[in-house]
């Protein structure tokens, strides 16, 4: 290529769109405090999903989602079901940025960054979308508390963009990590029993 031939066009990315734009949102007061903004991990064609409630320490040094102790501990429940969570999974989280002292995301930082996680999901376009913890299950469906009670079942939603989509509540890996035991009718166990139902209807989906 010569210095008189026309530049390449590149094609539209719409990730590398939306990654630019998070890092360059300052719609609530997260932003001051973040090294990184952490968009998301895995394949953005993945028919799995998996969101979170926001990043930590490690998640804000890397710019990646759940490579902490608590995602080293999903990848490995993800898989015990044989999900890949770079190859078969998208990963992500209700907040991108890391809330102070690791605390729960208040409503208005969950309502700030809502428009990027819809974009993620539109973008994504997954069959199915696993809701890790409280947080995840209120950020996205608007159903507060009840992780105990709502784990493990399929729930829906007729508002875009979650329509047509299955979406599984199940225990955040940090709380897993504090409830090691896996006996039946554990929490870890709870979660396997919940993995293997999402595994079957992802290959139900093919």
């Amino acid at each position: 290529m010569s210095a008189t031939d026309p530049p390449l066009d590149h094609p539209p990315d719409p990730f590398a769109d939306l990654a630019a734009a998070c890092a360059a949102c300052r719609r609530c007061a997260l932003a001051a405090g973040r090294s990184r903004v952490v968009v998301s991990r895995g394949n953005p064609r993945a028919r799995l999903m998996v969101v979170g409630e926001g990043p930590g320490a490690q998640e804000d040094a890397t710019g990646q989602p759940f490579v902490g102790r608590a995602g080293q501990l999903l990848d490995q429940m993800l898989a015990s079901v044989a999900i890949d969570s770079n190859r078969d999974a998208y990963i992500c989280n209700v907040v991108k940025c890391r809330p102070p002292d690791n605390r729960k995301p208040a409503p208005e930082e969950v309502a700030a960054c809502r428009p990027w996680l819809e974009q993620q999901i539109r973008l994504v376009d997954p069959a199915v979308i696993l809701l890790a913890g409280a947080t995840a299950l209120e950020g996205v469906l608007g159903i507060r508390g009840g992780i105990t009670r709502l784990r493990g079942r399929w729930h829906s939603s007729d508002a875009e963009p979650l329509r047509g989509r299955r979406l599984m509540p199940i225990f955040h890996p940090s709380y897993l990590l504090r409830n090691a035991s896996r006996e039946p009718n554990s929490p870890k166990w709870h979660t396997w029993q919940d993995l293997k139902e999402v595994d079957r209807q992802l290959r139900a989906c093919l």
